[in-house]
């Protein structure tokens, strides 16, 4: 079978090999499947460069989610195979390959009809939207949630489940066409921040209140003007640093206004609380048979092209997730 590694550190193009190397075979607790998609992430870019928290020895491969078919079981798993599932690869063999083994408690079933690309893209992204706005900010129907980085994967998960929670969404975005896109996914309003004050934008729409939960994977100058336009008793949701820079909160400011700083992080609540997320997942899997959800994906490439694909990602020109297709 053939599947990428990382022979050197370096830019994808540079650090990534494709392969022939020998179909793997699961082990007790594991099963084998067969990928269809293969979602991608910016933190894969970061494992090419050698500079992600996680720096498994080379050669390793990478991908974080994939969907695909279960074609074997190991001993200890009581699982069909032929079922549909997304999953979720561990380093050092990851889900830019042909064939995955996975450990059992890392797959999750999906319905026949769910597009594999969209499926692969499926549970980072909602599983971090949901686990913030429902566990962490308890977003309640009526609310104002301001959703910043609104057309990118996790953004856009956020404004969908936002609106399928019943808050109005504000969300913003670095373009015209990406605003459009956060129009096209649910958002109320939509703020190209690169031409207009997102602040005073949204203090127009609350009257002057605020948004009640503010989500910002972004960091740096959007977390210190988003405490401009947070709502009294809101929640500020720290998802991320894409901006570069890690902002400080000045807890004077917190006091006065009354609002909370609450930091999200999905892959320690995981392995605190795997129960939790098995049932966030049906819970995802409804809303996406209800057609409340529908992961965005703005390309598909094919597998030969992954270097191409992670170089377009990395150029943050793209909205939505990026996939690949064996």
């Amino acid at each position: 079978m053939r599947a990428w590694h990382v022979t050197k550190l370096g830019e994808p193009r540079e650090a990534l090999e494709l392969s022939e190397v020998q179909k793997p075979k699961p082990g007790t607790g594991e099963v084998l499947i067969k990928v269809e998609a293969a979602a991608l992430n910016f933190f894969d870019i970061l494992q090419c460069q050698g500079k992600y928290q996680e720096d498994p020895p080379l050669p390793f491969t990478p991908g974080a989610e994939v969907a695909g078919i279960i074609e074997a079981a190991g001993e200890s798993v009581d699982i069909e195979v032929g079922q549909r599932v997304i999953a979720t690869p561990t380093l050092p063999n990851g889900g830019l390959a042909e064939w995955v083994t996975v450990p059992k408690g890392n797959i999750f079933p999906v319905p026949g009809s769910f597009p594999a690309a969209e499926a692969a893209s499926l549970f980072i992204t909602y599983q971090t939207a949901y686990f913030a706005l429902q566990r962490t900010a308890g977003l309640k129907r009526g609310e104002v949630l301001l959703v910043h980085a609104g057309s990118g994967g996790v953004g856009s998960a956020a404004i969908q489940l936002g609106k399928a929670t019943g808050a109005t969404v504000i969300a913003t975005a670095g373009s015209d066409e990406k605003t459009t896109v956060c129009k096209q996914l649910g958002a109320d309003i939509a703020i190209n921040y690169r031409t207009e004050d997102f602040v005073t934008k949204v203090k127009e729409a609350t009257d002057g209140k605020g948004a009640n939960v503010i989500f910002d994977p972004v960091g740096g100058d959007t977390f210190d003007r988003s405490r401009k336009c947070v709502a009294f008793e809101g929640r500020l949701l720290v998802i991320g640093f894409a901006g570069g820079r890690i902002a400080d909160a000045p807890t004077n400011h917190a006091l006065i206004k009354n609002y909370s700083v609450m930091g999200v992080h999905f892959g320690l609540f995981r392995k605190l609380f795997p129960e939790e997320v098995v049932k966030a997942h049906q819970e995802l899997i409804d809303l996406y048979e209800k057609g409340l959800i529908r992961p965005l994906v703005f390309d598909e490439f094919p597998f030969e092209k992954v270097p191409d694909a992670l170089e377009q990602l990395g150029s943050r020109q793209t909205y939505g997730k990026l996939a690949v297709t064996p």
